[in-house]
């Protein structure tokens, strides 16, 4: 198991086992600049490198937002556009109908509520729209949910969405959720957007339902910034990294099993980072407005 929801990750871990020179049949990879930001592009073009990422078929944009998190000269505005500009291309073509943004994940745990958060600052627009088309009509109608977890609900994020799908009808689906990384810097400085949706705590080996196109019905784009590694995880690439050979991995994972490790300041990386995700999203749904317009909308 990879331990991580990054498909970034994924592939440097399986490239770390090639010969030099070597390429992962079925994962095409590139690196863009952006600026003072960093992209990385990972597709899965078949299944054996579905099979050797242990992720689906898709496409994996990974976005470093490092530069906004330590507060750089107008970092935040460029992080928010840099968002919607990757976005973009993954929106259904015709850009124009019901778009329904999911924040999953549970609020009372800080780690976890990346979602929530983010769901929070969405312009939410359906219903103006419809109601006084006279001031809205140029918007698109956009609905946000942050539908909480089985454990405080009772019910499957998945069947919650599917439902609720059926009866509004959008053209598209955003699901936005906390992830797993390998590496303590990317906590909180990464956002991964992908065309493949989401399985809810797969980084963590659950076993929830996939929520994707197959199972809504509809196309479903999953964005996410990791807040946590698994305190196993972090020892053993730790030891790589300082050029340890020869240790077992196995007996470190079992003396490390069940403890998961996030920042001493989630509280103020997890909102900031979800800030960027709601305003590239917004961003990226409604054309031609700026970031300004967003803070007089939702506040």
């Amino acid at each position: 198991m990879m331990y991580t929801d990054l498909a970034l990750e994924a592939a440097e871990l399986r490239a770390r086992e090639l010969p030099p020179q070597g390429k992962l049949d079925g994962v095409v990879s590139h690196h863009e600049n952006h600026g003072k930001f960093e992209v990385d592009v990972v597709e899965i073009i078949n299944e054996n490198g579905a099979q050797l990422l242990e992720k689906p078929q898709g496409r994996y944009i990974t976005l470093d937002i490092m530069p906004a998190m330590r507060r750089q000269e107008d970092a935040f505005a460029q992080a928010c556009r840099l968002v919607a500009e990757l976005l973009k291309p993954l929106l259904p073509a015709q850009n124009e109908g019901c778009a329904l943004v999911a924040g999953l994940g549970n609020r009372a745990i800080t780690p976890d509520a990346i979602g929530p958060d983010c769901a929070r600052d969405i312009m939410v627009t359906r219903h103006v729209v419809k109601s006084m088309p006279e001031y809205f009509g140029s918007f698109r109608p956009v609905a946000a949910v942050a539908p909480g977890v089985l454990g405080t609900t009772g019910i499957e994020t998945a069947e919650f969405l599917r439902g609720l799908v059926r009866d509004v009808k959008p053209d598209v689906v955003l699901v936005v959720d906390a992830l797993m990384s390998r590496q303590m810097s990317r906590l909180c400085s990464t956002v991964q957007i992908t065309d493949t949706g989401v399985a809810p705590g797969s980084g963590l080996g659950g076993n929830s339902v996939t929520i994707d196109r197959a199972y809504l019905g509809v196309p479903v784009i999953a964005l996410g910034v990791p807040t946590i590694i698994d305190s196993a995880t972090l020892a053993i690439d730790t030891m790589y990294e300082a050029g340890l050979e020869g240790f077992d991995e196995a007996k470190i994972r079992s003396s490390g099993q069940g403890f998961i490790v996030t920042p001493k300041e989630i509280d103020r990386m997890s909102a900031e980072s979800a800030k960027i995700l709601a305003y590239g999203i917004n961003l990226a749904l409604q054309e031609g407005i700026e970031i300004e317009d967003i803070d007089a909308f939702i506040h």
